[in-house]
């Protein structure tokens, strides 16, 4: 079993460690606004999540990338528990394939859809309460 603490500082403001040992300062008061807060974390996981498959789908498809920016916006509930209940990904792309070309917007596309629906343990929670849609564009 995996262990994360969170230690109270003062106000809002937490001092969290994940289980690998790294230090997040957290802050739930969007007015002081002085670390991320819980649930723009999870924004960030999903990113990050999908991001990774990505790069190794690409990679394995011998696809080799340039760049990837990916970004998500989401939208909440009105009331408590104020879940997301829609959130967008878009994955900003920019590469070649094997021979040089433009990479492959097929290999793109394959490996958007294996990140949603198999490989992003992320998506997979959260889409179990807010719509995830995910698409992608292909810069020159």
């Amino acid at each position: 079993m995996q262990t994360a603490t969170v230690q109270w500082l003062r106000d809002e403001k937490f001092e969290a460690r994940t289980p690998s040992g790294h230090q997040i300062d957290i802050d739930s008061d969007r007015e002081s606004n002085t670390g991320p807060g819980p649930m723009e974390l999870l924004l960030v996981a999903l990113g990050s999540c999908t991001a990774t498959d990505i790069v190794i789908i690409l990679k394995k498809k011998r696809q080799m990338l340039e760049s990837l920016e990916v970004s998500v916006a989401g939208e909440r509930a009105g009331e408590s528990p104020r879940v997301w209940t829609k959130i967008n990904v878009v994955f900003h792309v920019r590469g070649k394939n094997a021979a040089g070309g433009r990479i492959d917007e097929k290999a793109v596309a394959d490996a958007v859809k294996l990140s949603e629906e198999k490989y992003c343990s992320v998506a997979a929670m959260l889409s179990k309460t807010a719509k995830v849609t995910m698409r992608y564009d292909i810069g020159a």
